[in-house]
């Protein structure tokens, strides 16, 4: 799976960053999910690869507007598209209810079914090949994070099973290997006896705000990554005395740490924080006080950097063509 950072922003966009979207990639392309969709993703969205006709779900995390206002426009567009498969939406029942006005006082019809599920009493969704479930986080809205696990996975054929069983090489394994149980010698042979999984299952979880990270211990188990916020460094809410429900670079990381998690994300990035190393502050502050505490695999998003979570469970960086290699532009290994 990729991810494909849409915006990276807290609060307000600026000029080299948007406000929050995330486009979670499945292998080959063949779909793609949204958590987030702030004002202006499909905006954003012209500057990808990605269609809306090819959407498969949108989780929204909360309320706040840098996360949602950008929905109604999406849906719009997806619509004019031509879009008519159903989509599945996972958001606070507030979200319905406001898409449900604007579509009465804005005369919007949706071609389309929009299965939604209420975070409030969300039971967990499949889609795809993705299992999508939900946790409680502590903001000034209720929040939540979404884990997604990769619970349907390509299979192969297990070699040793079938040598033990004496099952001839040949058209028997294709059979077999196509979900077909096959009578061989007066014997039934059970196709999923002899199917193993092609990798081990992958497991994201991809946080909105929040100011507890260790309300993510469940979430992260069996996790190889984490996308949180980290709106400031732990220096401003220090000095302030006030984090507004968000959580610095250094929380967020001795976390990931304690969790012994492979890799983390950073992203929603108060505008205070400058691109450039040499102004203060700076995104890099925010890095090295993250790097301090964390000796995983640390990453920094930016607008339209492009991560790889491979069949390993591996997380790279990739260039804008999609190859690896891009960590000195796009974050860092740690």
């Amino acid at each position: 799976m990729d991810l494909l950072f849409l915006g990276t922003s807290a609060g307000v966009p600026t000029r080299r960053r948007n406000v929050s979207a995330l486009a979670l990639i499945e292998d080959q392309g063949r779909g793609w999910f949204l958590v987030d969709c702030g004002e202006a993703t499909q905006h954003q969205l012209l500057r990808t690869p990605l269609s809306a006709a090819d959407l498969r779900a949108i989780c929204i995390t909360h309320v706040h507007g840098d996360h949602c206002y950008g929905l109604p426009g999406l849906l719009a567009s997806a619509a004019m598209s031509g879009r008519s498969q159903p989509l599945v939406l996972v958001a606070p029942q507030a979200v319905a209810d406001w898409l449900a006005a604007t579509q009465a006082l804005t005369a919007l019809h949706l071609p389309f079914e929009l299965r939604f599920h209420a975070l409030e009493d969300f039971a967990g969704v499949s889609v795809g090949a993705w299992d999508i479930d939900a946790f409680a986080l502590s903001h000034r809205v209720p929040s939540h994070a979404f884990r997604f696990r990769e619970t349907r996975r390509p299979q192969r054929l297990d070699p040793a099973a079938l040598a033990a069983a004496g099952v001839p090489r040949g058209p028997l394994w294709g059979r077999l290997h196509g979900g077909e149980d096959v009578l061989h010698e007066g014997r039934l042979l059970r196709s999923a006896d002899f199917l193993q999984a092609a990798h081990g299952e992958r497991r994201l979880v991809v946080a909105g705000d929040n100011d507890a990270p260790a309300l993510l211990t469940e979430a992260c188990q069996g996790a190889q990554l984490l996308v949180h916020e980290a709106t400031y460094a732990q220096a401003q809410i220090d000095k302030t005395g006030q984090s507004w429900g968000h959580s610095s670079a250094a929380g967020v990381a001795r976390f990931a740490e304690a969790q012994a998690l492979p890799a983390l994300l950073l992203t929603h990035f108060s505008p205070r924080y400058q691109a450039e190393a040499g102004r203060s502050p700076s995104i890099d502050d925010l890095r090295q006080e993250a790097a301090a505490c964390y000796r995983g695999n640390l990453q920094l998003a930016e607008d339209f950097a492009r991560f790889r979570l491979d069949r390993q469970g591996r997380l790279k960086a990739l260039d804008q063509s999609g190859g690896a290699g891009a960590g000195d532009r796009h974050g860092i290994g740690i």
